[in-house]
């Protein structure tokens, strides 16, 4: 890490690429739903991103950015393509990198779990299941993914976005295949995890052919979906190694699903970081800089992680919805953490949508730091997403 005054968690990170993150300090990415609900950004999500620049971030990533609107995660999720906003894009872009920052967007496909009310849902294999119902992509269609991807990574390199992140964890389409719970599939993209694999080493080799050697490629990959028979750590810890041999240039270790029913991994009730016993046993596997995003709350437990070598980054979600400026006051302070809401029996989804409505709050510059009702929050929530699915519909459908 250097003999510097500073901390671990302020010295810069020079990736393999060779793009330098002026810190440790990740946004890591979240489904802000901000977008305007035709797939184009608002202008609270210019201002959000902003915030989070102003306060500290070397770098935040903007989740769940589709490149295909039939197949998008929530109405609230961003649509890069040929007929997108691109002024607005590009808005966004300048905002995020304020202060030395970095904005990266989030490949996103949520596959099987595509929102029904805008979405086409299709998976790896069919599946028809309490809460969960789709149709198989036909090998052409798989095919067809990494092109697709590499489309929307270069757009957003034009745009002057300075990396992108492939999504392959929480059970959207790459983490399906990687999964036998998901893909049960018996040609070359399913089977063993040399098979399921395939599909994610062919979007980021045709990710990187788009972008050169000089942009920055992350991916997202859990440790374990957390469900029975699904991508268990053994699995992760094969990708892995595998990636070792990838021109990626951080790899994000997260866990969980959006599995109906499952738990998510931010919904966890552990106590301290959550994947950092993970992170080391990937260490042996790989020479990429490591991140780990999920559980982190206090200085001293993201400054430990950094100076221990458990990673080379440390993922914030939840903590920077709280304290948009939290990496400036844990430079000035080394010390604490936002204090985090607690919920008395809070219904599927309702803690998501309370974090996401304060999401709002923060780039309409009117968060406050009294709790929003949670049960208006959630109201709020739904009631916006309802609205969005008509515009997105509306201008999506044919």
């Amino acid at each position: 890490m250097g003999d510097h005054a500073d901390p671990s968690l302020f010295q810069p990170l020079t990736l393999p690429c060779g793009a330098v993150l002026k810190n440790r300090i990740a946004k890591s990415a979240m489904s802000d739903s901000l977008g305007d609900g035709r797939g184009n950004p608002t202008d609270p999500q210019v201002r959000l991103y902003e915030r989070w620049a102003n306060g500290g971030v070397a770098v935040s990533i903007i989740g769940e950015v589709q490149g295909d609107p039939h197949f998008a995660e929530k109405p609230g999720n961003l649509v890069l393509r040929h007929d997108s906003d691109m002024g607005q894009f590009r808005k966004l872009a300048d905002a995020g990198a304020a202060d030395g920052a970095q904005l990266w967007l989030q490949l996103g496909h949520a596959g099987a779990m595509a929102h029904p009310q805008i979405s086409t849902p299709k998976g790896p294999s069919a599946l028809d299941l309490p809460g969960l119902t789709c149709e198989a992509l036909s090998l052409d269609e798989v095919r067809a993914l990494p092109a697709a991807f590499a489309h929307t990574a270069s757009l957003a390199k034009d745009l002057g976005f300075a990396g992108v992140q492939v999504h392959a964890a929480h059970g959207f389409l790459l983490s399906q295949f990687l999964s036998p719970l998901f893909n049960m599939r018996e040609d070359a993209y399913g089977g063993s995890i040399d098979g399921r694999m395939r599909l994610l080493l062919e979007v980021i080799d045709a990710i990187r052919a788009a972008v050169g050697p000089a942009f920055p490629v992350a991916v997202k990959l859990n440790s374990s979906d957390r469900l029975k028979g699904g991508f268990m750590p053994t699995d992760a810890l094969a990708v892995i190694a595998t990636l070792d041999n990838s021109t990626i240039d951080l790899i994000d270790i997260s866990g969980g699903t959006y599995f109906p029913g499952a738990q998510s991994a931010s919904d966890s009730i552990g106590r301290g970081p959550y994947f950092l016993d993970f992170a080391q046993q990937a260490r042996s596997k790989t020479s990429k800089p490591l991140m780990a995003t999920g559980g982190f709350k206090t200085f001293e437990e993201a400054e430990v992680a950094l100076a221990n070598g458990a990673v080379d980054m440390v993922g914030l979600a939840r903590a920077l919805v709280l304290d948009p400026a939290l990496p400036n006051a844990w430079r000035a302070t080394k010390s604490g953490g936002p204090a985090f809401p607690k919920f008395t029996d809070p219904p599927e989804g309702g803690i998501t949508a309370w974090y996401s409505m304060r999401l709002t709050d923060i780039g309409e510059d009117r968060a406050t730091d009294e709790p929003r009702d949670l049960a208006t929050a959630v109201a709020d929530y739904d009631r916006r997403d309802r609205a969005r699915a008509e515009l997105w519909n509306a201008r999506f459908s044919s």
